[in-house]
């Protein structure tokens, strides 16, 4: 039993980027699940859940936006004890770019369209462990981006090369959830069809944005520990992702990856549940930022009512 920490949480979906192809990074963008009780399985029902991160960037041409609509169904099948949750989200990227005639234009990107599901256990004593599979459809709905200065002339692409792939996506996470805590590691892999291409041909003027690219496999660790005081959560964050292929050839040449820390701080609201959540780069072998992040976390239908002292926060 959960007692008063009710898992909610979905899948915060999608991907960081830079101003240049030479620079990727895992689809499923670092910190995305912090603040989630991703071990613990869902009540049955359905819930939605939007993340939007904010990444301002050192020494850089822009900055970068990502919004993360997620759509779950908690099912009531729970095979060997485990319950079965669908998903399905659909990300896009923004980018923000620093004023001027050479500055850059705004731009949003598509980000595949994410289906999967989770398989979690609620192992008692408020321990819980869950297995995630599933895919970002790129081949089918994922775009390359295209960034043009505000003069008109081009700058660079495919701002995201590493949606010339399906990503396949796996993940474990444990989550400890008593005593209005939530203690949850998860483990993120990313997974490429590489060598990668997009669809088309290249143009003239605007470099090799049709590929092949290098993409190199990826994993992420994301860290919360937050405690509940009455309707507020307070708490420590922290995250990181690692590039396995950093070979020349590879779009994360020489780029080993990052890692981040920060604080966390939500509220529930009754009907939803809000959180904010910021960070700063400590180590990293690709670009410096400081991000900001919130979330709403909303219960849309329930078998059973919810009671109303048990406020909904919990997993993805």
């Amino acid at each position: 039993m959960m007692k008063n920490w009710l898992a909610t949480g979905a899948l915060a979906l999608t991907m960081g980027m830079t101003a240049t192809a030479s620079y990727a990074q895992t689809t499923t963008i670092p910190g995305e699940q912090v603040g989630l009780a991703t071990g613990a399985p869902l009540p049955e029902g359905i819930y939605a859940l939007n993340t939007f991160v904010y990444q301002s960037r050192d020494n850089s041409a822009l900055d970068v936006g990502i919004n993360i609509p997620v759509l779950v169904w908690s099912t009531p099948f729970v095979p060997f004890g485990g319950r079965v949750e669908l998903l399905v989200a659909p990300p896009t990227v923004f980018t923000f770019g620093k004023g001027g005639p050479a500055g850059l234009r705004d731009v949003s990107i598509n980000v595949g369209t994410f289906v999967g599901g989770i398989w979690a256990f609620d192992l008692g004593n408020n321990f819980g462990v869950s297995l995630l599979g599933g895919v970002y459809l790129n081949d089918l709905n994922g775009d390359r981006g295209v960034l043009v200065r505000n003069n008109g002339t081009f700058f660079s692409a495919p701002v995201l090369p590493q949606l010339s792939s399906n990503t396949y996506r796996f993940g474990v996470a444990a989550s400890y959830t008593g005593d209005g805590y939530n203690l949850t590691a998860n483990l993120t892999a990313n997974i490429y069809d590489s060598p990668g291409s997009f669809s088309g041909t290249n143009t003239i003027g605007f470099g090799n944005t049709f590929g092949p690219f290098r993409i190199s496999d990826s994993l992420n660790l994301d860290l919360t520990a937050t405690k509940k005081f009455g309707k507020f959560e307070i708490g420590a964050i922290a995250y990181g992702t690692v590039n396995f292929d950093t070979s020349a050839l590879s779009l994360a040449a020489n780029d080993r990856g990052r890692f981040l820390m920060g604080g966390l701080v939500g509220y529930d609201l009754g009907f939803a549940t809000a959180q904010v959540y910021v960070a700063r780069t400590v180590a990293s072998t690709s670009f410096d930022s400081t991000e900001i992040s919130g979330r709403l976390i909303v219960p849309l239908y329930s078998p059973t009512p919810v009671a109303a002292a048990a406020p909904i926060i919990r997993k993805y």
